[in-house]
């Protein structure tokens, strides 16, 4: 029995603690991984491996403040296209929203189960359907409404003249896109 609790000891590899947690020998705990040079005898300091150390130390700093200075000049840039850009974009797709609305209708009691396609064969008659756009709900399902996005501005017109036509037996409230 002696014997298997001393090889239960050398598993674990030093004192045992006693009943309060604590060990009673005492480590060194101020060597670190960097220091030991893999030999079976235990660690050992290497002179050449800590002047090493302080030069890729020293060149780590150096890489970090170049990519640090890189990272402004990166913002910077940034920041100064995209004043450009939003100024001048928020002019056109503000206009390119208003021309695409001009050729867009919305159209209102639209069944559930109807199609884009559906809707785009029904406005067929009154020009080039270029979208077709049944909105969702957060779980998927139809909200009862769509736009329809035409080719040319006349298509809008013509498409008025279908108010109240049936589609999927409901009768459909067309109306034009008005910003007030």
């Amino acid at each position: 029995m002696d014997q298997y609790e001393e090889q239960e000891h050398e598993v674990y590899g030093g004192e045992i603690p006693d009943e309060e947690g604590e060990m009673d020998a005492e480590f060194d705990m101020t060597a670190g991984a960097e220091d030991y040079q893999g030999n079976d005898q235990g660690l050992q300091q290497d002179p050449s491996s800590s002047k090493d150390l302080e030069d890729m130390k020293k060149r780590l700093r150096e890489i970090e403040e170049e990519a640090g200075a890189l990272r402004e000049m990166q913002a910077k840039v940034e920041k100064e296209m995209g004043a450009v850009q939003d100024s001048s974009s928020a002019s056109a797709s503000q206009a390119e929203k208003e021309e695409v609305d001009s050729r867009s209708i919305y159209v209102g009691n639209v069944d559930y189960a109807c199609t884009p396609e559906e809707v785009q064969q029904h406005f067929q008659s009154c020009g080039t359907v270029n979208r077709v756009t049944i909105l969702t709900d957060k779980f998927g399902q139809p909200k009862g409404f769509a736009y329809v996005e035409f080719v040319e501005v006349d298509a809008v017109q013509n498409a008025l003249l279908l108010n109240e036509s049936e589609l999927h037996g409901r009768q459909l409230k067309v109306y034009i896109l008005i910003y007030v």
